[in-house]
């Protein structure tokens, strides 16, 4: 592929978005997936750089994936990697693969485990085996002293009731945030993180609005869940990690904050449960 064959952004052909207005505070991608973007990684950081995203967390929903994940941060200073089997990923989940993801979990350059919890949404797995998943998860979190990652999509109750049972791990993070704000409230209660993508954005998206309008900005984070959940004025182009200040002047704007003291809020946050980078 040539220079002449990529776009302002960096990448390659027309279908992903131009470049926004950098950000005036350098902060991280807390959650995306590189492996899904199809664009060379070398590509997908220098665009995030130019817009002022430095580093990128790249997240593993398989075996497989995880691997991919843990390999492409040993190879790239600025992606590290989080390793988990997704709750849609785990009917009849063998012990063989838990031992493996707890295997890459203690390796250096993974930084997280996740993205693992409950999808009663899709409902492509059976409860019981999202839920012997999710705890072993927990005890793979604690373990090895790295946050939690969780997908948690229509199954707020069953997955707060369980962190209870099993004891939360340290750091928490509710990946894509998708409560309300009594359930913003019930996580800052806790200590939790939340992690907000480009879906706050959305018109119909008040609800989770109010919810970040209640979290502490020290228990914020924001993510692109690349290449999904593209934040408006790009809804239905692929995502990236480099459009992520689109979210993140919307997020200041519903916190009533400045951009760079939501910036530094960010990757306080980020250093605190990820770093040191």
């Amino acid at each position: 592929m040539t220079s002449e064959d990529t776009g302002e952004n960096g990448f390659a052909g027309a279908s992903f978005p131009p470049l926004p207005e950098a950000l005036p505070v350098e902060i991280f991608d807390s959650h995306c997936h590189l492996d899904l973007l199809e664009v060379p990684i070398p590509r997908a950081l220098a665009a995030a750089h130019a817009a002022g995203i430095r580093q990128i967390l790249t997240i593993g929903c398989d075996l497989k994936s995880s691997r991919w994940a843990a390999q492409t941060a040993r190879e790239h200073g600025d992606v590290f990697a989080g390793v988990a089997v997704h709750p849609n990923e785990t009917t009849g989940l063998s012990d063989d693969v838990l031992v493996d993801i707890a295997k890459l979990a203690a390796l250096p350059e993974v930084r997280a485990i996740g993205e693992t919890g409950l999808d009663y949404y899709r409902d492509w797995a059976p409860k019981e085996d999202q839920h012997r998943s999710f705890r072993a998860h927990i005890a793979i979190a604690k373990s090895v002293g790295k946050p939690l990652v969780i997908h948690d999509r229509e199954a707020h109750d069953d997955v707060l009731r369980i962190l209870e049972e099993e004891g939360a791990p340290e750091a928490v993070v509710f990946h894509c945030f998708s409560g309300d704000a009594a359930m913003a409230r019930v996580c800052a209660d806790r200590g939790y993180v939340m992690s907000f993508a480009g879906n706050v954005t959305f018109k119909n998206a008040e609800p989770l609005r109010e919810a970040l309008r209640v979290a502490p900005p020290e228990l914020i984070l924001v993510e692109t869940d690349a290449p999904f959940l593209t934040p408006i004025p790009h809804r239905g182009k692929p995502n990236a990690s480099y459009l992520i200040p689109w979210t993140v002047r919307r997020m200041a704007e519903v916190k009533e904050m400045d951009v760079a003291e939501l910036c530094t809020a960010i990757a306080t946050t980020g250093r605190r449960l990820f770093g040191p980078w």
